[in-house]
């Protein structure tokens, strides 16, 4: 199946279900604000290495979190008991997600570059996107980030300073969208980790069914959700 290629000018997806097996579906465009909604009310979002041409991506089988299942394990639990933890809403969204960066960067390698950081900030300040942070003792332990729409949050990326960092974080997460009626928490892709934490692949078809409840007018309003604790 052919890879579409995208016009700068022209914001437009081809439709999700003509994604490779692999998963992707289109080349080029941009990383504007409405592209970037328009991309992810469809399941789309964006995955590529700095300095490469933009990859868009919309797997047939997707990795989700429905915050009601996160799986907090006996360990976790006591853990949490032995240690003042508390979460804190967009500390710092810049911060939150070059932490993510570097984590990765000074590892493996990361897509996180120049460009997806400015264009996530930009969704960041229309009111689309945020981070969380989980302190423990008083002292930074980890936090994530993601793009918030409607009742659905599409999970990008966590760092961990402490060694349950990135748990305390998701967990956090999961409690606070659970409380506000959120369907899912969209992880796009399997990791262990992921999966020790109740992660689980839903079809494409149930997938979209599940968008298309949690994404009213919003989208077409450009009214940003206006999330706080």
């Amino acid at each position: 199946m052919p890879v579409f290629r995208l016009r700068e000018n022209e914001i437009s997806f081809p439709y999700p279900t003509q994604a490779r097996e692999d998963g992707l579906l289109a080349v080029g465009g941009d990383l504007s604000v409405d592209r970037l909604l328009l991309a992810y009310s469809h399941g789309i979002f964006p995955w590529f290495q700095p300095g490469e041409e933009i990859l868009w991506w919309c797997p047939k089988e997707r990795y989700l979190i429905f915050p009601a299942h996160i799986h907090v394990s006996r360990s976790m639990k006591k853990y949490r008991k032995q240690h003042a933890i508390h979460t804190v809403l967009n500390r710092d969204f810049r911060d939150t997600m070059h932490q993510c960066r570097m984590q990765r960067e000074d590892k493996e390698g990361t897509w996180i570059g120049d460009e997806m950081e400015a264009a996530y900030q930009a969704l960041h300040r229309a009111g689309f996107a945020l981070s969380l942070e989980a302190y423990e003792d008083g002292q930074l332990a980890g936090g994530l980030y993601g793009v918030v729409m409607g009742a659905c949050f599409f999970g990008e990326s966590m760092f961990s300073k402490k060694t349950n960092g990135s748990k305390l974080a998701l967990i956090a997460l999961a409690e606070l969208l659970e409380a506000k009626g959120f369907l899912f928490i969209d992880c796009q892709f399997y990791t262990e980790h992921l999966c020790s934490m109740g992660g689980q692949y839903v079809s494409w078809e149930a997938y979209e069914e599940l968008l298309k409840k949690g994404l009213p007018e919003i989208i077409e309003s450009r009214q940003p959700l206006i999330f706080t604790v």
